[in-house]
Formats: structure tokens, sequence, C-alpha cells
């Protein structure tokens, strides 16, 4: 059922819910977007939940969502929001049940020319490097001692354990390793799940990817950041924290609507429960958050581990000699303690991004030294078929979206209506013939995953970079695909 709502332009790329949409809200709903999305957009609830979203306590400036915006559990997917620590919230539908899903993407040396015979060697080393699909199991063997040491420091114990080198920790969102994680708040159910899943990539819309450089829009900024031309090579991970993350979701998910009849708190959907940060219900939530997005940060860096051993393998080169250095690693499920300018004054907020990237700006703090003169990386993956996106991040996105911008191209078609739509068809054959080859653990995900079943990536991104809140680097097309 489409959305009826109240949605005014603002601009060309912002739409507005008022407050006065319903009773209850405690700011306006913004949304970023072009005209031509808006069906899209209003094809589902998802506006609602934006709405929605603007009755929490202790929010901070505009309810907001991306221009990949789709329905998801309590927040839209593409959701943004802050809130005041002393006076807000922390909810888990603010951050959604793979808690850091997120990309990481590497440079090489190489052009299309040097692999173009090798890249279905390439494709298949990697896809028996990497266990992939529904309930698979990694080659790390470690107790439930150890599974802790990964929850508190992250892709820093994958490095230290001799997955990847010193300098990766440098290129990843909070080096890796979210402060506050406490393993010991994690059920037992969680650290079961995950103990056997470490390094492995899942299924679902996460993947591996080679990718060649197609387009390049700020050529400086690229050469910083090791993209130096068109037919260049580059590798994308996309993956999350596996059934640990979805785990710790649950758990809180299933304690916290209780809590939130405790404290008082009116929500006009019960899929928003949620406890104030300062509560130790809240702080619990977030330290089991924390766990399992260190989690997700070592998942990625083990992955990316083997992705350089395949390299090295088929191509008979050192992963050092072929250049394969990580660009960044960014989290799209997350809720972060973070200090952003609110009128004259620098406030502590937490910021929920669902489906949502960080897209913080030149000389901000938490950008790391290599990129401080030109921003933040920002990583937007398509999917099989899709182009994938080099963006930064802005001055004015840290203005109006506490420095967030989109994720990916967003949802238009459920899985189950991709796998009706599809029935029949061999998408590995359909995309072998645009020169992509892919391998997937189960002819199902790829309908699942079908490209037609998402928005049309070059567009949600114009749409972000128009509206200013990032901008577009480089543009990659994918050669070669491992899907869960």
């Amino acid at each position: 059922m489409s959305w009826q709502g109240e949605l005014k332009k603002i601009d060309d790329f912002r739409y507005r819910i008022p407050r006065s949409y319903k009773t209850g809200m405690k700011t306006d709903g913004i949304i970023y977007a072009s005209e031509k999305m808006l069906p899209q957009i209003t094809s589902d609830q998802a506006p609602e939940q934006v709405a929605n979203v603007a009755f929490l306590p202790g929010i901070v400036g505009c309810a907001m969502a991306m221009p990949d915006i789709h329905w998801g559990y309590g927040f839209p997917i593409g959701g943004v929001a802050a809130f005041d620590v002393e006076k807000g919230i922390i909810s888990p539908g603010g951050v959604g049940y793979d808690i850091n899903c997120g990309v990481r993407l590497l440079r090489t040396d190489l052009t299309d020319k040097d692999i173009q015979h090798k890249i279905k060697e390439l494709v298949r080393s990697i896809f028996n490097n990497v266990p992939s699909g529904v309930g698979s199991t990694g080659k790390i063997r470690i107790d439930e001692k150890e599974v802790k040491q990964v929850l508190i420091h992250g892709a820093q114990w994958a490095m230290r354990k001799g997955y990847g080198w010193e300098e990766d920790i440098e290129h990843i969102e909070a080096h890796g390793a979210l402060e506050g994680a406490n393993p010991d708040k994690v059920s037992r159910r969680a650290l079961q799940r995950g103990r056997p899943q470490l390094g492995t990539l899942g299924a679902g819309n996460h993947f591996l990817e080679i990718q060649v450089v197609e387009d390049i829009y700020e050529r400086a900024a690229a050469q910083e950041m090791g993209i130096n031309d068109v037919g260049q090579i580059t590798v994308m991970i996309h993956t999350g924290s596996r059934g640990l993350g979805y785990q710790v979701c649950d758990d809180n998910v299933k304690t916290l609507g209780s809590v939130t009849q405790k404290y008082g708190i009116s929500i006009p959907d019960r899929q928003l429960a949620c406890a104030p940060i300062k509560s130790p219900e809240g702080r619990a939530y977030f330290e089991q958050m924390a766990c399992a997005a260190n989690y997700a940060w070592a998942n990625r860096q083990c992955i990316m581990h083997w992705i350089r051993e395949s390299f090295e393998k088929v191509l008979n080169k050192k992963a050092e000699d072929l250049g394969m250095h990580l660009i960044y690693d960014v989290a799209h499920n997350i809720a972060k303690f973070e200090q952003h300018k609110v009128g004259d004054e620098i406030k502590e907020l937490c910021i929920h991004r669902k489906g949502a990237t960080r897209a913080f700006a030149a000389g901000h703090k938490d950008v790391p030294e290599m990129y401080k003169s030109i921003g933040q990386p920002v990583l937007i993956p398509g999917d099989m078929g899709t182009h994938s996106y080099l963006l930064l991040g802005t001055d004015l996105a840290m203005k109006e979206t506490f420095g967030s911008t989109c994720h990916g191209a967003g949802r238009v078609m459920s899985r189950t209506k991709a796998l009706s739509r599809t029935r029949g068809r061999r998408i590995d054959k359909e995309l072998a013939d645009k020169g992509i080859f892919v391998l997937s653990a189960s002819n199902q995900v790829l309908r699942e995953e079908v490209p037609e079943a998402y928005k049309d990536i070059d567009t949600v991104v114009d749409a972000v970079h128009q509206a200013g809140i990032s901008r577009k680097v480089a543009r990659m097309r994918p050669l070669g695909v491992v899907k869960g």
C-alpha cells in the first residue's frame, strides 16, 4: 500500500514531512531524494517510519532518510537520527539486525588488461577461500574466551593474529574497534553463533567483488586514495556481523519493549522499542552493539586477508607487490557517540545510522591523517550487475545530516517478489552476457538479489551528490562477483 502522507518540497533534492503531520512528532522529517524517485519512496510506508522516528525523546535536528530509503524494522533503512545523550534514547530498531553491515574497498596496481584472462580463476579462488552462504562456518577455530577478545578488539584482534597489515587499521572507521564493548553483556546464544562464523561472507546482499574503475570525477582526490586511472582494478567487500549481530539485536528487541513502558516513553510503533541512553538497559544495549560492530570489523579484516592470498596464488605475486592497500572501511548499521555542532554549541550525540554511511568532512579529527585534506572516503556498493561508488564527506553533511549520507541503492522489491519475478531465469548467465562472472552458494540468492530488485544506484548517488551531502570521486563496474 502506497504512503498517502504529507510531503512538502524544500528544493530539488530535499522533501519535508512537517511536524504538524502527526500529533506527537517532536521535529520534522527530511527525505533526501530527487522528484523522480518519489513514486518508489512512497510505494511503501517507509516515509511513515521517518515520521515515527520524530516521536522519540531527545531527538536533535530532524528525523532523516537518504534516497535509498525503504521499509525496515522500526527505523526505515536509509534512516538517520541524532539523540541528546542526556535526554535521548538508543534503539535497536535504529541500528538494525545486521549490526555494522559495512563495506571496505581495496585498490590495486592492476589494470583490467592484467587480469582479463584470470578473472574466473580469481573469483573461483576467492569463492573457495572465503566461506559463504546461509549458516556458513569459517576456517578460524576459537573458543568462547577468544571470541570475547574479538568483541573487544575487532579488526585489531585480526591484524595481531596475522590477518592483514598494521597499516590497515588506520584505514578503518573507529580504527576497527568501537570503544565501550562489553562481551560479558552478550548472551551465550550470541557467542555460540559467533564462534564458528568469523571470517565468513554470509548470504543475502553480501558480496565480494572484483571491480574496474570506469569513471573518475575528481582526479586529485582519487589519487589521494590510490585511484590513479580508469581501468584500475579494485576489490570490494560487503558483509557484517553474521549471526552474532542478529542475535544481539533480537535479544534487545525482546527486552526493550517492556523497558520503554518502564520509563514512560510513548512510541507510535512497538518496533521503536528503546531505552534512555544513560539507563542501565540503554548502556547494556550499546555495550552489546559495540561488540557486534567489532566482530563485523574483524570479520571483514579476515576476509580481506584471504582475498589478498587468492590474488597472490593466482597471479604469483605478493599482495604488497600488487599494491593491494585498503582505501577505507565504513559501517552502515551502527549507533555511535559523536560530537556535533548544534546551534552555537558542540554537543555529544548518539547518532543512529541504519542503512546510512558516515560522511565526515575534510579536517575532522576522526578522518584518517592521510585523508585530512580531502575528507572521509564513503563507499557505496552496488549489487552484482550495477556500479559501485567512491565518494567523500562534505562540510554540508556535517551541518545538515550529522555527517551522514546514503549506503547503497535500496531495495524496491522484496526477496519473495524477486523470486517470483525471476522464476526459471539463470541470473548467472544473464550477468555473464554483460561480462560479469558470478559464483554463488545458491541460485536462489542470485534471484533474490537480482539487480532489478534495487533502485538505480546512479540516481541515488546523484541525489546525495546534488544535495551536497557527499561528492562523487569514482565509479566502479563489477567484473567478478562472489555471492553468499
